[in-house]
């Protein structure tokens, strides 16, 4: 097989929102992060993450349609318990509760529907 340019690994991640500063307040406290990067170009909020990938957030994007029940991505978490309970304590809309204790599945602002996910 020829070898690839591209690496195996992912650099960021985009998320279509509708208000940029709505959403960058947001994903910041479901992360228990500070909201203290700028907003790039008026549309853009880059959340650092673990392992060198980035969240970012795009509010020029954002699509016409109703977003997909499917999970764009899911969120690493080691007690799912816990952040279930987080989520909860937040008011953040679950979509699932805690599957086959493994997994839970809820909605941001935008109504783009995330996973957090034991691992």
């Amino acid at each position: 097989m020829k070898a690839s340019p591209l690496l195996s690994e992912v650099g960021a991640v985009f998320v279509p929102v509708q208000h940029i500063e709505e959403a960058r307040d947001w994903y910041c406290r479901i992360l228990g992060i500070d909201a203290d990067q700028d907003i790039l170009f008026g549309h853009l909020y880059c959340i650092p993450l673990q392992k060198g990938v980035t969240l970012i957030l795009d509010s020029k994007i954002f699509p016409k349609k109703t977003p997909s029940d499917a999970p764009l991505f899911q969120f690493n978490t080691q007690d799912i318990e816990a952040a279930y309970q987080h989520m909860q304590e937040l008011d953040v809309e679950l979509v699932s509760g805690i599957e086959n204790g493994h997994w839970f599945t809820f909605r941001d602002p935008d109504r783009n529907v995330l996973m957090v996910c034991k691992c």
